[in-house]
């Protein structure tokens, strides 16, 4: 157990060696301090270091940062623990302390084994360092010490020893340029192993992006040839066939007009001849429309197709909706005999739907071929999906594939989708009225769209062009693009090219649906998490006054 500690003081040239049993010891400049140090070349006043004793162990408690004081070489810490041989140096001002500890004898454990004999050169040594004016006792004794010791030792004794330092020093260079040589060799070979990992590595990563490309080369063709199902599965049941019915009117009165009957016409008394078809020149009955008699009203059906893009709103052609506006025979019929087109039935069908739904025209573009229709919310049924817009222009680029889903051919195709026996069986039915026949095929759930697939052949500002196949009755169908959205709307179809058909982009559709009225389900969920958000608020206020 230690009962003090000795110090050996150096301050320049000045030695000194102290001892302190203290359990607290402190240095510095100031008076209160254990060990006092004068020097002009200290530049902080007062404790520069503070040990304590702690289990027998001197411990560094405190000490002066602006010193910086270094422990054997590194910079000093708190609570350190000092042993035999440490120093703590003052660099600013060439001061070092070393520190000894004096540890006490047990009382308990003893040995009767005599003490070892210390050579006469070692005691005169230690007398002669004991009596040794300089203040540096151990220095001096070490001196001493090694004196004797090379006058006791012979010179053969020397030499050997020389001859052993002076081999164990030529192995240690002979081991230090070997391993050196060695280590060279290995570093060489360490960085040409470097330099092949490396090129390796160079390869690993161009193969990884080579199998990159190759699996996204895969994946678009799978998700290419896989579009037009999963689009028809996804939204065919939003892809509507749009039937409709129209007559003419007198614009004056709005009565029906009728083709002549040649019945309700007074005979002539004049004979005609065989090449006058039974009227005479001067009294020949005018054949156009009229509002009277007993002929048949002048009527019209037409068929085409639209989709639902949310909020009960039907996408589809100005010619599918008001069909007298590209007819030039209804248009000149009209013009003879001032009439007017009058929509008299105007109904939807979906998939899965057996009963039709009435259809409102809401917009019609003056310049695209584009119609804004709307059906009753209410009837709207869950089944019926909300196809997605693609407002961005990207999407339409040539070459890319494009999906359509309508019903070309109307009625007719769907019959063609059927055993021929029991298309022949629905035609002997229904084949007299085609709105029997429609009726009939959607309470059978048999109104399915056609769906196929092609590719943009070409684009332009207002117009795409693509080969997708459709025909009369696609009119209105949306065009999807590869990312699943619809790009388009179908409104010509050229039987002489299947590569020429022609669809209006979906952007001047959405500026007329909103002119209508129609809210995007991105604007609806936002305007619902606004109103939620207001509600809340409304209820925190009211719960604050309330309280």
């Amino acid at each position: 157990m230690a009962v003090g500690i000795i110090i050996h003081v150096s301050v320049g040239s000045e030695k000194r060696t102290e001892f302190f049993s203290e359990e607290s010891i402190r240095f510095g400049t100031d008076e209160t301090c254990d060990l006092q140090i004068r020097t002009h070349k200290i530049f902080a006043d007062g404790v520069w270091l503070e040990l304590e004793l702690e289990d027998a162990i001197y411990r560094i408690i405190n000490f002066n940062e602006k010193l910086a004081l270094l422990l054997n070489g590194k910079p000093i810490h708190r609570f350190a623990a000092l042993e035999d041989g440490d120093v703590i140096d003052v660099p600013a001002a060439d001061i070092s302390f070393s520190f000894f500890s004096l540890a006490s004898k047990s009382s308990l454990i003893t040995t009767n084994r005599e003490q070892r004999h210390v050579a006469p050169f070692i005691e005169q040594a230690a007398i002669g360092a004991a009596v040794s004016p300089k203040r540096d006792d151990a220095k001096a004794f070490l001196r001493e010490f090694v004196r004797e010791l090379s006058r006791e030792i012979s010179w053969v004794t020397k030499l050997i020893v020389l001859a052993i330092v002076v081999c164990s020093i030529s192995g240690i260079f002979y081991l230090g340029i070997a391993f050196n040589k060695e280590l060279q060799k290995n570093r060489q070979l360490a960085e040409q192993q470097n330099e092949v990992v490396r090129q390796l590595q160079e390869r690993i990563a161009e193969t990884n992006d080579q199998i990159g490309e190759i699996d996204k080369t895969n994946k678009d063709i799978i998700k290419t040839v896989s579009l037009a199902p999963s689009l028809r599965v996804e939204y065919g049941n939003g892809v509507c066939l749009i039937v409709g019915v129209y007559d003419l009117v007198d614009r004056k009165n709005g009565k029906m007009l009728r083709y002549p009957n040649p019945q309700d016409f007074p005979p002539s008394p004049y004979e005609p001849t065989a090449s006058e078809e039974g009227y005479p020149p001067s009294e020949q009955v005018q054949m156009g429309l009229t509002t009277e008699g007993t002929g048949s009203p002048v009527e019209y059906d037409f068929i085409g197709t639209g989709f639902h893009v949310g909020g009960g709103y039907i996408v589809t052609n100005r010619h599918v909706v008001q069909p007298w506006e590209e007819d030039q025979l209804v248009k000149q019929m009209m013009k003879d005999s001032n009439g007017r087109a009058r929509v008299k039935k105007l109904v939807i069908y979906f998939p899965n739907l057996p009963h039709p739904i009435a259809l409102k025209v809401r917009q019609t573009s003056g310049r695209e071929d584009l119609a804004i229709a709307s059906i009753d919310v209410n009837s709207v049924s869950p089944d019926i999906p909300v196809l997605p817009l693609e407002v961005n222009s990207d999407a339409i680029q040539v070459g890319k594939t494009v999906v359509t889903m309508g019903y070309p051919n109307g009625p007719d195709r769907l019959l063609a989708m059927v055993d021929d026996a029991e298309a022949k069986s629905i035609n002997s039915r229904f084949g007299g009225s085609r709105q029997s026949l429609i009726n009939f095929l959607a309470q059978s759930l048999k109104i399915v769209p056609l769906t196929t697939q092609g590719a943009i052949t070409d684009s332009q500002s207002r117009r795409i062009v693509h080969d997708a196949k459709t025909a009369e009755g696609g009119s209105g169908a949306p065009l999807f693009g590869q990312t699943g959205k619809v790009i388009g709307v179908n409104f010509g179809v050229f039987t002489e090219s299947n590569a020429a058909n022609m669809a209006v982009p979906i952007s001047f559709a959405v500026d007329l649906l909103k002119k209508a009225g129609w809210k995007s389900p991105e604007e609806i969920k936002n305007e619902a998490a606004t109103q939620n958000q207001t509600a809340s608020a409304n209820t925190n206020t009211a719960q604050g006054k309330t309280q």
